[in-house]
C-alpha cells in the first residue's frame, strides 16, 4: 500500500525582513532631497505598519519607497492591507497598514474550490490559518501547487512541509 504524501498551504510574512525593509526605506527617506525637513517615518507596531508624513502626496512617496524595499526583500506585498489615510498630530497624515498573517476562512474556501476544480484525488483539511493537502500521488500534489500558483488569490501563499 502506498504512503500518503502531503504539504501545507500557509500565508506568512517574515517580520524580520519587514523590519530590514523599514530600516533601508528610512535611510533612503533621510537621504532624499525632497524629504529634507519632512516629518516622514515608518514604524512597525506588532503586526501593523504605521506610515506618517507631511501630506498625502509625501505619504504616497513613503509608501512607494517602502513597497520597493519590501519587494527587494521578497516580502509578499499582496499581504498588506491598507487602512484609510487619517489626520495625525502636528499637521501630518497617518496610514496604518496591516500585515496579513494566515489564511482566513473566505480565502481557505477559495483555495478549496481551486483544488476541487482541479479534479484530482486529494483531500484538504483546514487547520486554523493553514490548509493541509494530502494525496497518494506526489505528481497530483505538484499539480495542485501549480493550480494554486496560477490562480489569482488576494493573498500570497507558501507551500511548506512537503513530504
Amino acid at each position: 500500500m502506498s504512503k500518503e504524501s502531503s504539504f501545507d498551504i500557509v500565508s506568512k510574512v517574515d517580520l524580520s525582513e519587514v523590519n530590514n525593509a523599514i530600516q533601508t526605506a528610512l535611510k533612503e527617506i533621510e537621504n532624499r532631497f525632497d524629504f529634507k525637513g519632512s516629518k516622514s517615518k515608518i514604524t512597525l507596531e506588532k503586526e501593523e505598519l504605521v506610515l506618517v508624513s507631511d501630506d498625502e502626496f509625501k505619504l504616497g512617496q513613503v509608501k512607494d519607497i517602502l513597497i520597493g524595499k519590501l519587494v527587494k526583500r521578497e516580502v509578499p506585498i499582496k499581504n498588506l492591507d491598507y487602512g484609510k489615510v487619517e489626520p495625525a498630530a502636528g499637521g501630518t497624515v497617518r496610514q496604518r497598514v496591516k500585515l496579513v498573517q494566515g489564511i482566513d476562512k473566505e480565502n481557505a474556501k477559495k483555495i478549496n474550490t481551486i483544488i476541487k476544480d482541479a479534479g484530482l484525488k486529494v483531500k484538504t483539511q483546514i487547520q486554523d490559518d493553514q490548509i493541509r493537502v494530502t494525496g497518494k500521488s506526489k505528481d497530483e500534489l505538484q499539480q495542485i501547487i501549480l493550480a494554486i500558483r496560477k490562480s489569482d488569490l488576494p493573498l500570497d501563499v507558501q507551500f511548506i512541509n512537503y513530504r
